[in-house]
């Protein structure tokens, strides 16, 4: 893998992460260019075992797959002193450790950061938890669902005395990992100029809390409650009409237009003689209701045009389909393509960053489970002998196939 040009390259990430925050964090350092090596158990990480959408895939399911390229798969068992033993070898030369064990796992396998700073002084730890290392909450489970409803998020949307819908992503792992990727970032921009490693800390909790930083002002700072509709309102702290609406054939939504102008358009007079600073608040119900009822007399593409032509914010409501074939997506980039070796052609979203100098690609799909075992061990200093001896004794596994490399387009 030729990635000398890349933001990252000559760093390396030791990720012993599960699940989707850590392995997301750990993926975008991997698209910067870093040497991410993925230390899971012989018989493979967690996430191999579970399938999201029940899509399993030949050797790699899906779920795994999109969150572990740019990878290479060491597999060691930890548990045994020579898995250990060869893991704080690897953290010799490390420059980030990332882990998302349940609270005092770490330090119950020799691994926290304690014991691995005082091995590498200039490492950077990334510990992700549910809710925090330490407090009441520390053996709850840090799942995405339970913290979207825990969030407060779920009740700025829907109808008063309806049960919340959830988001439709896995919210709160994503924003996650984007923390924590970003934390990783700072804390080796702080080490090229002091040279000094550092512990970062990533919650689940925090980091969807603060992704609310403007509703939550408002309710603290601005004492507004936060307050349902009867009608399913998209916020509470936005302005009516604001949601999705029913068209004669399909749904758009609709954005907190100019009161008197959509009533023009959509031939509803009560609305030409309201206030949108007062009355889109003080009737909301009223206003969505009104709107719901007259949009249902054209198609979407109709009203859309109409909008569009009198700039009225609005826009479609797409499924996953319609996503992936829109122009813009095709013109951005938005997804890349690859072969994979054991999953033949595949097609995931890409890179949401983009670099003029130093372009981020597929160099490797998701490895299987010890596909690198013994190329990172090798590279570190041990002999195949050496090697043979650990494969025997059950410390770590390799994949005897060596899969032909991903060919990106």
């Amino acid at each position: 893998m030729d990635n000398k040009r890349n933001i990252l390259s000559g760093y390396r990430v030791l990720d012993c992460s599960i699940a989707m925050a850590g392995p997301l964090a750990a993926q975008r350092l991997g698209d910067l260019g870093a040497d991410v090596v993925k230390v899971e158990p012989v018989t493979g990480e967690w996430q191999r075992h579970t399938a999201a959408g029940g899509i399993t895939g030949n050797k790699v399911n899906v779920s795994f797959l999109s969150l572990n390229r740019n990878k290479r798969s060491l597999a060691v068992d930890l548990k045994k002193p020579d898995g250990k033993a060869l893991l704080l070898d690897l953290v010799k030369t490390a420059d980030v450790f990332l882990q998302n064990y349940r609270p005092g796992v770490a330090k119950r396998l020799g691994v926290d950061y304690e014991s691995l700073s005082a091995i590498n002084p200039r490492l950077i730890y990334v510990s992700i938890s549910g809710y925090g290392e330490t407090g009441p909450y520390v053996d709850r489970p840090g799942q995405d669902l339970l913290l979207q409803g825990m969030s407060g998020a779920m009740l700025s949307a829907g109808r008063d005395g309806e049960a919340p819908t959830p988001a439709g992503q896995y919210l709160v792992d994503a924003v996650t990992g984007y923390t924590a990727f970003e934390g990783a970032l700072a804390a080796l921009l702080h080490r090229e100029r002091t040279g000094e490693g550092q512990l970062v800390q990533v919650n689940m909790l925090d980091a969807i809390t603060t992704l609310q930083m403007q509703e939550l002002s408002v309710f603290t700072v601005g004492a507004k409650p936060q307050t349902r509709s009867a009608e399913p309102h998209a916020h509470v702290y936005i302005r009516a009409p604001y949601g999705a609406f029913a068209t004669s054939d399909g749904f758009i939504i609709v954005a907190f237009p100019s009161l008197r102008l959509l009533g023009e358009l959509i031939g509803e007079p009560s609305f030409l003689d309201m206030v949108d600073e007062t009355d889109s608040w003080s009737r909301r119900d009223e206003i969505f209701a009104k709107t719901r009822a007259r949009l249902t007399a054209k198609t979407s593409a109709e009203w859309l045009a109409l909008f569009k032509a009198n700039d009225i914010w609005a826009g479609p409501v797409y499924g996953y389909a319609d996503l992936v074939n829109d122009p813009q997506i095709a013109h951005n980039g938005t997804f890349v393509e690859y072969d994979h070796p054991t999953e033949g052609r595949v097609k995931t979203p890409g890179f949401p960053i983009r670099f003029s100098k130093t372009p981020s690609a597929v160099e490797r799909g998701a490895p299987l489970a010890g596909e690198h075992t013994r190329e990172v061990l090798e590279a570190a200093g041990y002999s195949a002998a050496d090697i043979d001896r650990l494969l025997s004794s059950g410390a770590i596994a390799a994949t005897e196939e060596e899969p032909a490399c991903v060919t990106a387009p």
